[in-house]
């Protein structure tokens, strides 16, 4: 049994409920009544079939505003998440905005934008930018955080929501502890893993101490905690925006493409284009009033 929630906040109507209705029973799917989650934001209709085929047909949609994720019924309440920092859990690359500082944006923002897409090797496009930022003061690590770096809409919703119901979270970045660490206190994470920047006479050295926090760690982290915690993955959620997150993401029991580069969005189970984090939480079956706001 399967459920596909279509999410358009403030936007969803039950004409547009209904003919995902008729999408699935029109490609075979065995199609039970819908359910508001929240009327107007988000309904949940479950059905029996396939859920390729009901995954393709729904995202034949074109409504704008419109999200749909399908995933098995089962195990849609997650009890793990493991999220991406830049520009998934922030809205920036913080190694970019490091770069403006240095008057290097444009020149390390074509080799972040690449790296994403998956065109280049992520820790030798790392190696290389963290380079170009050898010799600048410690003390801008803090003056970028505090000037460019925003939580993203609804990111501390949903950690403190999925927290509130038991489960386990683990914010995991490619880039820096400088920036992951407050990051993942004001949101609520667990647990935080990032690169550490080498620091010697309270200037940037240009090296990253190892080991990398590359793909395979993210995986890696996935599937340890999970363990950790007694987890199937079926009852993980992974989210991110880059190909780094690839591994994870299609390792999770749902992963999520959140705003995401081409690949990611390729690779993943579902993928949100037009609504915050807290699409997740509806995603899961969460109506609002059970909602943590922050």
């Amino acid at each position: 049994m399967f459920v596909a929630t279509l999410i358009a906040a403030g936007k969803l109507t039950g004409e547009v409920v209904r003919e995902a209705i008729d999408r699935l029973d029109a490609t075979g799917h065995d199609v039970g009544a819908p359910h508001w989650l929240d009327e107007g934001d988000a309904a949940d209709i479950v059905f029996h079939g396939s859920l390729v085929s009901a995954r393709a047909e729904l995202a034949k949609m074109d409504h704008g505003a419109l999200d749909v994720i399908v995933q098995p019924l089962g195990d849609r309440t997650k009890k793990l998440i493991i999220a991406d920092m830049d520009s998934t859990m922030i809205t920036v690359e913080c190694i970019d905005e490091l770069a403006d500082y240095a008057g290097l944006k444009p020149q390390i923002a074509a080799i972040t934008e690449r790296a994403m897409r998956g065109e280049l090797d992520f820790r030798a496009a790392l190696t290389e930018r963290v380079g170009l930022l050898g010799g600048m003061a410690e003390s801008v690590l803090a003056e970028c955080r505090m000037e460019r770096v925003r939580l993203t809409r609804g990111a501390r919703t949903l950690v403190q929501t999925m927290k509130a119901h038991g489960a386990h979270s683990v914010l995991i970045s490619g880039g820096f502890t400088a920036f992951a660490r407050p990051v993942g206190e004001a949101i609520g994470f667990d647990k935080v893993i990032a690169n550490e920047l080498e620091i010697a006479d309270g200037k940037l050295t240009g090296r990253v101490i190892e080991p990398i926090v590359d793909a395979s760690t993210k995986l890696e982290t996935l599937k340890a905690e999970a363990a950790a915690h007694g987890l199937p993955l079926a009852e993980t959620l992974a989210v991110g925006d880059g190909a780094n997150d690839i591994p994870m993401i299609t390792a999770a029991g749902l992963g999520v493409g959140y705003y995401p580069h081409p690949a990611a969005a390729e690779a993943a189970a579902a993928v949100v284009r037009h609504h915050d984090l807290s699409a997740l939480l509806w995603a899961q079956g969460y109506s609002r009033r059970s909602w943590v706001l922050g």
